[in-house]
């Protein structure tokens, strides 16, 4: 009797545990999710895109300011009076000042992309403040007045951000079209400027890495994306004029 009880207790103890690892599991898995998703957060205004019928696109630029490539980027935009928003890491903008005030100059919008560009999950909210505050300031030191919108290192968040941004009024932004990643490993400029083109609608927010050395199929088909979405009738803004531009907000967490 004794040895039934026994394994009986061993069953219901295998069977807890097995329980307990799949909960554990599902949990990470639907983290991670939220840790990646580009349309929720779970505090604060998070925007992917802006609800709109009118032919209005944000181009944003992640990453640096970096030598190999921020001036051919400043000279595409300026020849087709085209603004842009630039996400800047802290790092990058205290190695390169004067392609920080180049930027602002320019009437370019600038944004916070963190100081290291480390993942912000699982870190302090400490960490999260010294993060985005001194890059602020290094923002700042380029002349930028405008607000300061801020865009999550690899689009990742959890928790200590999102909390750290709403209390502040802080909106992150993400995007909807990433053209430069999306078609495959590495695309072609011409399948860059076509994957925009056939993706980008009304309010949407187009990520574009361009700016290293790497980038330069990009830097390439900037030019060209620019003319084909002006042929259908798109005109281009800041993302914080494409948020008061009247549209909805498509995304908010809050």
């Amino acid at each position: 009797m004794i040895g039934l009880l026994r394994s009986r207790r061993a069953r219901v103890w295998t069977i807890s545990v097995a329980v307990a690892l799949v909960v554990v599991l599902v949990s990470a898995f639907a983290l991670l999710r939220v840790a990646r998703s580009r349309t929720f957060q779970f505090f604060g205004e998070l925007v992917d895109r802006v609800d709109t019928t009118e032919k209005v696109v944000a181009l944003t630029f992640d990453d640096g300011p970096d030598p190999a490539g921020t001036r051919e980027i400043l000279d595409t935009l300026a020849a087709r009076r085209v603004p842009a928003t630039f996400f800047l890491i802290g790092r990058d903008l205290a190695a390169h000042p004067d392609l920080g005030r180049a930027i602002a100059t320019a009437g370019h919008e600038i944004g916070n992309h963190s100081y290291s560009h480390e993942r912000m999950i699982g870190v302090t909210p400490g960490w999260v403040a010294r993060e985005i505050e001194s890059t602020d300031t290094l923002i700042r030191a380029t002349g930028y007045t405008g607000r300061i919108l801020f865009r999550p290192p690899n689009g990742k968040k959890l928790l200590a951000l999102p909390h750290y941004l709403a209390e502040h009024q802080r909106t992150t932004v993400m995007w909807d079209v990433e053209p430069d990643s999306d078609p495959g490993e590495d695309p072609s400029a011409e399948e860059i400027a076509a994957h925009t083109v056939e993706h980008v609608r009304p309010g949407s927010i187009v990520l574009l890495h361009a700016m290293y050395a790497g980038r330069k199929r990009t830097r390439e088909a900037l030019g060209p994306m620019i003319d084909q979405l002006r042929e259908r009738g798109y005109r281009f803004t800041t993302v914080s004029e494409l948020l008061g531009s009247g549209g909805r907000r498509a995304s908010d967490g809050s």
